[in-house]
């Protein structure tokens, strides 16, 4: 049975949530078998997550076969000035996810819905500023990346189309934040299903029929994520849960928008500040041509897909442990930890022994160049055997930031990807001119920041703190 929204005069005091009467695409995870809480949690996000990379990933694939190598290279090279973009306010749905899962696992319906709605004001104003900003910058950020000049022309047309459209991907992100904050993994994923059938229908539609090359799946992209992002809000309008929207409560909370930030800013500024650094990383991948840029870009592409699972268990620990952090039950939270390492890690080495044995058909399905198939084989086999230390990392930062720690994996993260990366490449590009060694730069700072995080784990006193809190 549906819980009817609370009208604003119930919401003094703090209401308590009567969880057996939530709808059942809510989850109470403070309660029950962990295991199987974190699998049905991560399926559907981990399917959502498939379907969200299809987005950039059929831009790549249809590109990279019906226009060229170039077009394809134009195409991938702007990932990291995306996620630079973005960084912020994935951080910033972090942590609003943390603060939404900790009042539901406190039963407090009356800042359960201030966090909502103050999530979501912020984000329609965050959207129009990073929108701007994207569309000015981009020609000087592929120009800081030393992007190749045949392909610059069409990666500035991706990628200032792309950044017109980011406010539907912010409205998705937070949407499903909001969401999974309180359990419901599977709605997320449903409108994601219908957005990403769309952007494969209008990429073909605009590349083949139209012939709109590179600005075409550009456009498709951009529709698609106003289609995921519109939908999703349309539920939360529509819902009568705790956690649904009203028009009359949408303002800014300033404690809880500070709360927000507070755990949100940290892993927000590790992601745009790390995405920014692989600017420079993509920078030394260009300066071996096109052909390593497009390989490159693959890789990208692929290791995207990669570590797909690593991010929906991630996700899930976060709200797992953010709920019992509210519920005040570390023993459970320190439970939830292990059984989530072993899954995670367990399909992490599956999928690695898979891409290394397919990885030149993996490829080819990009582009059929021999150069770059070379390359992206390279990149693919390289790199991938080293991903179960990023399992290690998302899923420790994961379970800090549930338990309200963003700044520490955010200076870890910051020096492994960022400093000790940088200072990597600018050593290993002077003793050696091997682009090998050049993207051996990712796998040795997930090691260092794989020996930094396990490290600040074991010394924490996180779960000192919950067990004086709850006494």
């Amino acid at each position: 049975m549906r819980v009817e929204a609370p009208t604003p005069d119930s919401l003094k005091g703090g209401t308590s949530l009567p969880v057996k009467k939530l709808n059942s695409t809510v989850k109470d995870m403070t309660e029950g078998t962990i295991w199987k809480q974190l699998i049905n949690f991560a399926f559907p996000l981990f399917v959502g997550n498939i379907f969200q990379q299809l987005y950039n990933t059929v831009d790549s694939v249809v590109v990279g076969n019906f226009v060229g190598a170039d077009a394809l290279g134009a195409v991938t090279s702007t990932v990291p000035i995306v996620l630079t973009l973005i960084g912020a306010f994935i951080g910033m749905s972090m942590g609003a996810g943390v603060v939404i899962s900790q009042y539901f696992g406190a039963k407090d319906i009356a800042n359960l819905r201030k966090s909502t709605h103050t999530a979501v004001v912020a984000t329609v104003i965050l959207s129009l500023f990073i929108s701007a900003i994207g569309y000015y910058a981009t020609p000087h950020l592929l120009r800081m990346m030393n992007t190749p000049a045949s392909v610059l022309k069409e990666a500035v047309v991706y990628l200032q189309i792309f950044s017109l459209g980011l406010g539907g991907l912010m409205l998705y992100n937070m949407g499903s934040a909001i969401l999974r904050a309180v359990g419901d993994s599977k709605r997320p994923l449903y409108y994601l299903i219908l957005a990403s059938v769309l952007n494969i229908f209008l990429d073909l539609l605009f590349v083949i029929k139209f012939e709109a090359g590179v600005a075409g799946v550009a456009y498709a992209t951009i529709m698609a994520q106003f289609t995921s992002g519109l939908a999703i809000f349309y539920r939360l309008f529509r819902s009568h849960e705790p956690h649904s929207l009203t028009w009359h409560e949408m303002k800014i909370d300033r404690e809880i928008l500070l709360r927000i930030i507070r755990i949100g800013f940290p892993a927000g500024f590790q992601m745009a500040l790390t995405s920014f650094s692989n600017v420079f990383v993509q920078a030394y991948i260009n300066a071996y041509g096109a052909a390593s840029t497009a390989g490159w870009g693959i890789y990208a592409r692929v290791d995207a897909f990669v570590t797909l699972s690593t991010q929906s268990m991630a996700m899930s620990i976060t709200t797992f442990v953010g709920q019992n952090a509210g519920a005040k039950k570390p023993d459970r939270i320190r439970q939830g930890l292990r059984e989530c390492m072993k899954i995670s890690l367990s399909i992490s080495i599956t999928i690695i022994t898979f891409l290394y044995i397919f990885a030149p058909f993996i490829v080819s399905l990009f582009n059929r160049d021999a150069q770059v198939l070379q390359y992206g084989v390279m990149f693919l086999r390289l790199n991938s055997m080293f991903d179960p230390f990023n399992v290690l990392n998302q899923i420790h930062a994961g379970a800090l930031r549930g338990v309200g720690d963003s700044r520490t994996p955010m200076l870890i993260m910051l020096g492994s990807f960022v400093v000790f990366r940088q200072i990597y490449l600018f050593i290993i590009s002077r003793l050696t001119h091997s682009v090998k060694f050049v993207a051996f730069g990712y796998p040795m700072g997930w090691m260092v920041c794989c020996a930094l995080i396990l490290l600040h784990v074991k010394r924490s006193g996180w779960e000192k703190k919950l067990k004086m809190e709850a006494a």
